[in-house]
């Protein structure tokens, strides 16, 4: 278990790291990326076969990648819709104090026995499991997932403890494709 822990923290780190850069500054962070300035960062999913998310034929999504490349769009976590970016680099489904709450996770402070770096520093997080994660009609339940603090993380991360339940994904143009 204790070999786990650098490993798990290192790539925790690197998860948290590009959301934080964006977040210091989002516009010279954007610029770096041609294209519509217009476009919205978090995009509606959609089946794989164009139809919204929410038409309930098949469990097939596709996330259209936001102007900076990123996958981000609206799940549900434990019943609450939340946005969060696809991190294919992150080990676990990472979210901060505030979703945490709001999607019915209680932490004590000494929940956080974990220490992690950040784009922001070191921080510490607590490991917790998403009951249930849904996006369109894709469910995974009991997922792990890591709560940090929220000065260190604005945004919910999905990580491979989610993308592991799932039968298949795949980037597809300027899309990923979810199968279940």
């Amino acid at each position: 278990m204790k070999r786990l822990v650098v490993p798990v923290g290192l790539l925790l780190s690197a998860a948290v790291a590009v959301p934080m850069i964006y977040e210091s500054d989002p516009d010279a962070f954007l610029r770096l990326f041609p294209g519509n300035r217009e476009e919205p960062l978090v995009a509606s999913a959609v089946f794989d076969d164009g139809t919204p998310a929410d038409n309930l034929q098949g469990r097939r999504v596709r996330i259209p990648a936001n102007r900076a490349g990123h996958y981000v769009a609206s799940f549900r976590l434990n019943g609450r819709s939340v946005d969060a970016m696809i991190d294919t680099g992150a080990s676990l489904v990472a979210i901060n104090e505030t979703t945490a709450r709001s999607i019915g996770v209680s932490l004590k402070p000494a929940d956080f026995t974990h220490q992690v770096q950040t784009a922001n520093g070191p921080t510490s997080a607590a490991v917790t499991v998403v009951r249930e994660l849904q996006i369109g009609r894709i469910t995974a339940r009991d997922v792990p997932a890591m709560v940090l603090k929220d000065k260190a993380l604005s945004s919910a991360l999905i990580g491979a403890s989610f993308l592991q339940r799932i039968a298949r994904w795949h980037v597809d143009g300027d899309g990923m494709v979810l199968e279940q």
